[in-house]
């Protein structure tokens, strides 16, 4: 059973100091905030988190949606333990977005990752940047789907823009009332791929599953009026098999994401920047009034759109102080780790001047 979920001799390899220790294989196909839904040759299994790995995870360490997991299986009740996770092949990865030092992995061991927006006035190619910068960053390949092409006057227009910024992945234009786009997006999944869907709230992504599905299993609303939103529906991250043999994740909304450890990913949607700052004449150019500047140059003669160098020094800004953050963060445990070592040395001292 698990083979359709993308088990292979290598996820096999992986698993053999957990097989050898009586454990099972499984893959967390529904992430829940108390007990995981895991696919396993057993059955789907209610999955609690061992007290052992929740006390050794850090940052992003808990297992999530797509992840592959070690478990132990109580008689009988359908419920299991997670006791480890295997390596990830792939994840991507979000800071929270009130958060400089909180990561969350929102999916995990993705082969593609469809990059969600809908062409009607929601559109934002600032926030599209953001989720691509990340999607990039996660190891998998990322796809631009554009949703509820036919509430978009001129669509293909609308998707040469986003191609532009869309550093060379496919960008493909999609309408499911219409039919519009599906055999294409359906090609993009491999037998055996797991795609990840991420995108505001509202763009029309378990549309998107229940059309590649071919049936109504995924809870969508109408867009607002007000605002040409549309309304959350999905609640939980779920992992769903798809009659072509690919597997695809739809994650709840997410308006904003935060940036971690997306230094490639932010070089690769901005690549035209960083070839145009090569050209400076000074190799530390601050791209300001400096002579022979060739960031500034572009602005001034329009090659480079004022918006997207502004949004591109703003992302690099929020991981510049991200890093500082980090780095801070650092030190201080290894201060405490080394205030922790000192303590049990004048303890282990004591003992033995007093072994009373």
């Amino acid at each position: 059973m698990i083979e359709h979920y993308g088990w292979s001799d290598t996820w096999r390899q992986a698993f053999e100091p957990h097989d050898r220790a009586g454990h099972i294989p499984g893959r967390i196909i529904v992430q829940q905030r108390e007990a995981h839904m895991v696919l396993t040759d057993k059955g789907t299994l209610s999955a609690r988190i061992s007290g052992r790995l929740r006390h050794e995870a850090r940052e992003a360490g808990l297992p999530t949606a797509g992840d592959w997991v070690a478990l132990s299986a109580k008689a009988n009740d359908g419920t299991a333990t997670i006791h480890a996770i295997l390596p990830r092949r792939t994840a991507f990865v979000r800071r929270a977005a009130d958060s400089l030092q909180t990561l969350q992995v929102i999916a995990a061991n993705i082969d593609v990752v469809f990059v969600v927006t809908s062409m009607n006035a929601d559109l934002n190619p600032r926030r599209l940047e953001r989720f691509l910068a990340a999607a990039w960053q996660s190891g998998a390949r990322p796809v631009v789907v554009l949703t509820k092409a036919d509430l978009c006057a001129e669509p293909e227009a609308q998707a040469a823009e986003i191609a532009a910024l869309a550093a060379g992945c496919p960008v493909l234009v999609v309408s499911v009332r219409q039919g519009l786009g599906m055999d294409g997006l359906m090609a993009q999944i491999a037998p055996g791929e797991t795609c990840a869907l991420i995108g505001s709230s509202g763009v029309g992504k378990s549309t998107l599953v229940n059309a590649l599905l071919g049936e109504e299993r995924m809870a969508t609303q109408e867009i607002r009026a007000a605002d040409a939103r549309g309304r959350h529906t999905t609640s939980n991250r779920q992992l769903i098999l798809l009659p072509g043999g690919g597997l695809i994740l739809d994650t709840p909304g997410i308006r904003e994401v935060g940036l971690i450890d997306a230094d490639e990913g932010l070089s690769t949607v901005f690549d035209d920047i960083e070839a145009l700052a090569r050209n400076c004449r000074f190799s530390d150019c601050g791209h300001g009034n400096e002579p022979g500047c060739a960031v500034r140059a572009a602005l001034e003669d329009g090659r480079l759109d004022a918006q997207r160098w502004a949004h591109f020094q703003k992302l690099s800004a929020e991981l510049a102080a991200l890093g500082v953050t980090r780095d801070r963060m650092a030190q201080e445990m290894e201060h405490r780790r080394q205030a922790a070592q000192q303590r049990a040395y004048r303890s282990t001292k004591r003992d033995l001047r007093d072994p009373s």
